[in-house]
């Protein structure tokens, strides 16, 4: 049996990164994986340039049940202290779109940094290495320094003062996703929020849908909306259209929000006013709906589009000096008010993240230690889920700042780095 200060399962960007911050801090620590390979999500990420932040990054960029909660951790862990450590390695970068930065040259020079970071603070790594079983030893009552974790594994048994579960969510599945996390959350009687698939394709009824498959690859800039009220929320991001729904950066970032059963609203032209211009040009063309409106709109939309006229009442396959102007109208609010249902996601296999997880209510926004006592969550696995762009690695490096710092306030360093202890 071997003796660890700290056992962090999961070799992804929040358990490497907290392992490099930890082991520098004079901790003993474990990092466990079942997969052979690190990071994988980092690997396949920003198309293979890893999005890793974004400059904007603020706690209003982050959905969970408890908003408040991501605050501490991200003020104390921002975007220029993850930067500032890539130019301390030499890692260049550059800023795609909207606060994006991406790696100038591949994703692999972050997986790099982190595995230096943990090389500095003398980790341990098992990979790859399965978990049979996870204890806790209470220890003397009235000294809870005594208390342990007891991990069986494939590769051994192993002690630690201190767990973090670190294995993200239920995305990507052909990667290594698991329900691990929940697991080991469940078994401690902490809370979840239900899991669900974020930053995820739509999908609707195929019948309902073929009108728009020859749609199959088209991409333009929309502004899409869901909810009501104040629950109301909006991006303005490219749309794509797929074979069976819809796709793209507007559509991945309202997934996040958009509640089954409830529909969304896109704004097909969000840089112009269509009626206007079509009334303008009544008066003195004779070219067809259609053409008139593919100077606005991609033309393969303008033709799917006057194509549905007749479902709404209107005929829209006509010259525009013969159309009503009260077609025109209705044509021009279709186009800047599209209202549909979707039916479902594509779901975890496409998702880029999992929404929901361990409920913020059972972890410290500080240290992000839950009720259990040394049982520790950081990451994807946690409640906390950002927008498209780069701020869900914000917030796996920023919560795992924020952990490492609070074992190493917690606990004393052991010296003695994979000591052998009597079973």
């Amino acid at each position: 049996m071997q003796a660890f200060d700290v056992v962090i399962m999961g070799a992804g960007a929040a358990g490497l990164f907290c392992a490099g911050v930890a082991g520098q801090a004079g901790l003993t620590v474990m990092v466990i994986d079942h997969s052979d390979k690190v990071a994988e999500k980092i690997r396949i990420s920003g198309g293979g340039r890893c999005n890793f932040t974004n400059r904007d990054t603020t706690s209003d960029n982050f959905l969970s049940e408890n908003p408040n909660f991501c605050r501490s951790a991200l003020s104390r862990y921002t975007p220029r202290h993850f930067t500032e450590l890539l130019q301390r390695h030499g890692v260049p970068f550059h800023e795609k779109h909207k606060g994006q930065l991406f790696c100038d040259r591949s994703a692999q020079d972050i997986i790099e940094v982190l595995l230096a970071e943990c090389a500095s603070g003398g980790v341990t790594h098992w990979q790859a290495c399965h978990v049979n079983d996870v204890k806790f030893l209470p220890g003397d009552p009235l000294d809870t320094g005594t208390s342990r974790y007891e991990i069986a594994t494939d590769r051994g048994l192993l002690q630690s003062r201190a767990l973090v579960i670190a294995t993200g969510g239920l995305s990507i599945p052909k990667i290594g996703a698991t329900d691990f996390g929940y697991r080991i959350a469940r078994q401690f009687g902490l809370r979840l929020v239900t899991p669900r698939p974020a930053l995820v394709p739509l999908t609707f009824d195929s019948a309902a849908w073929t009108p728009h498959t020859q749609l199959a690859g088209l991409s333009l800039p929309v502004r899409i909306e869901t909810g009501s009220r104040k629950n109301r929320i909006s991006f303005r991001e490219d749309l794509l259209f797929t074979h069976r729904g819809l796709s793209g950066p507007a559509v991945l970032q309202i997934s996040s929000y958009w509640q089954a059963g409830t529909p969304i609203r896109i704004n097909l032209t969000p840089d112009s006013d269509v009626l206007p211009s079509l009334i303008s040009a009544k008066a003195s063309s004779r070219k067809l709906i259609a053409n008139e409106l593919a100077t606005q709109l991609p033309a393969r939309l303008a033709d799917t589009w006057v194509q549905q006229g007749t479902s709404v009442g209107h005929n829209w396959q006509r010259p525009i000096n013969e159309a009503t102007d009260k077609a025109l109208a209705a044509l021009a609010q279709r186009l800047s008010n599209w209202e549909l249902t979707p039916t479902g996601t594509e779901g975890y296999q496409k998702a880029e993240v999992t929404a929901g997880g361990v409920d913020t209510r059972d972890l410290s926004s500080q240290t992000m230690e839950s009720k259990q006592p040394g049982l520790y969550f950081i990451g994807e696995v946690v409640d906390v889920t950002g927008w498209l762009g780069g701020y869900n690695f914000q917030w796996a490096w920023a919560s795992a700042q924020a952990c490492a710092l609070g074992l190493a306030g917690r606990l004393d360093p052991v010296k003695t780095v994979g000591a052998e202890i009597a079973p």
